[in-house]
C-alpha cells in the first residue's frame, strides 16, 4: 500500500484567549487583529475603541445564535467575544430562568455547574465552527488572584485566574492555541534611606506559563512581550495565513456553508467522504476531486442522512 507524505505544518487560523485586570486594555489589544467583528457581552465595553459589532446580546440564547451567524455568513477576518465572564453570566441567567432556579451555587450545587460547563462547551464547539469557516476568534476574559497552595510547598502564594468557575476556565484553556496574560509590571527600587518603592507599571504579556498564573503559546514567542498587538503581529499572522477568499481553503465554499448549517465538523464531512466511498481513507481535503464537491453540494441531504444513520449512529 502506497502513502502521500504530508507537512504537518499548515497555516490556519487561530484560537486566542487574553485575560488581565480591568483596564489593562484588553480590547483595545483584541480589536488590532486583522478586521475583526465583536460581540460585546461586557455592559458596552467596546465604546471607547472604534470597531464593528454585533448586537450587543441579551440573553444567551442570542450570544448563541450571534456566533452561529459568523460561523455562516463570516463578516471579518476575527471573531472577539469580549468577555469570557460576562458570557458566562449570561450562561447562568439563562439556566436560572429555565430550570427555576434562585441560583446557581445554591441547593444541588454539583448538577447545576455540570450544566453550567455543558452550556460553556456548546460555545465552545459553536466557535470551533467559526474557526472551521475561516474566522480567527478571540476571547477576552477579566482576571482575578486566587491563594494557591501545593503539597509539596510551605504556605500559600497568589496566582492569577480566568475570572469563571474552574471548570469553565479549564476548558476555555485547553481550548485556546495561545492564552496571553497581561498584567502591569512593576519594580521595587530602594532608595537612599533603605525605603523600598515602587516604580513603574509598564503594561507587558505573559506567553508561557509560570507558577502565579497560566499561558502559552505554539508560536515560539518570548516569555515576556510588551502588551501590543505589533509585538506578535508577525508571527501570529503568519501562523494565521488569513487569505482573502471565504472558506478554509480546502473545502469549496458552498460545501463549508451547507456543513456548518447542519452543525457538522470537518471530521464529519472527511467520514463521510471516505465511508461514502467518494475518495480513499485518508484523502486531504485540499486533493478531493471537484465533481466529487459538486456532486456533495448537489446532494447535500444526501449526504447528512448518510451520515445521521451509518456514521453518527
Amino acid at each position: 500500500m502506497q502513502f502521500q507524505i504530508e507537512n504537518t505544518r499548515r497555516a490556519k487560523p487561530l484560537k486566542v484567549v487574553i485575560y488581565g485586570p480591568e483596564g489593562i486594555g484588553k480590547t483595545t489589544f483584541a480589536s488590532q487583529f486583522p478586521n475583526p467583528i465583536f460581540i460585546d457581552t461586557d455592559n458596552e465595553g467596546t465604546s471607547f475603541i472604534d470597531a464593528k459589532k454585533l448586537p450587543d446580546p441579551t440573553d444567551w440564547s442570542m450570544l448563541m445564535q450571534e456566533v452561529q451567524f459568523a460561523a455562516v455568513n463570516r463578516p471579518g477576518k476575527t471573531l472577539v467575544l469580549d468577555t469570557a465572564d460576562w458570557a458566562e453570566t449570561l450562561a447562568k441567567q439563562y439556566l436560572m430562568n429555565k430550570n427555576h432556579w434562585k441560583a446557581i451555587d445554591s441547593a444541588n450545587y454539583g448538577a447545576k455547574y455540570v450544566a453550567l460547563a455543558d452550556e460553556i462547551q456548546k460555545l465552545l464547539q459553536a466557535l470551533n465552527q467559526v474557526v472551521t469557516a475561516g474566522m480567527n476568534v478571540v476571547i477576552t476574559a477579566h482576571a482575578q488572584l486566587k491563594k494557591q497552595e501545593l503539597p509539596d510547598e510551605i504556605g500559600a502564594f497568589d496566582r492569577w485566574e480566568l475570572k469563571l468557575e474552574r471548570r469553565n476556565s479549564a476548558m476555555i484553556k485547553e481550548w485556546a492555541d495561545l492564552l496571553l496574560f497581561a498584567d502591569y509590571k512593576t519594580t521595587v527600587v530602594t532608595d537612599s534611606n533603605n525605603h523600598a518603592k515602587a516604580q513603574g507599571g509598564e503594561r507587558v504579556m505573559y506567553t508561557t506559563h509560570k507558577p502565579t498564573w497560566d499561558a502559552k503559546n505554539r508560536l515560539g514567542l518570548a516569555d515576556q512581550l510588551p502588551f501590543k498587538y505589533e509585538a506578535i503581529k508577525a508571527p501570529l499572522e503568519k501562523a494565521m495565513g488569513i487569505s482573502q477568499e471565504h472558506g478554509n481553503g480546502e473545502v469549496p465554499e458552498a460545501v463549508l456553508i451547507k456543513m456548518i448549517d447542519s452543525q457538522l465538523q470537518l471530521q464529519d464531512l472527511a467520514n463521510i467522504l471516505y465511508q461514502g466511498d467518494f475518495v480513499a481513507n485518508g484523502t486531504p481535503m485540499s486533493q478531493v476531486p471537484k465533481k466529487v464537491w459538486n456532486y456533495i453540494n448537489e446532494h447535500w441531504q444526501d449526504a447528512v442522512n448518510f451520515y445521521n444513520t451509518k456514521i453518527k449512529k
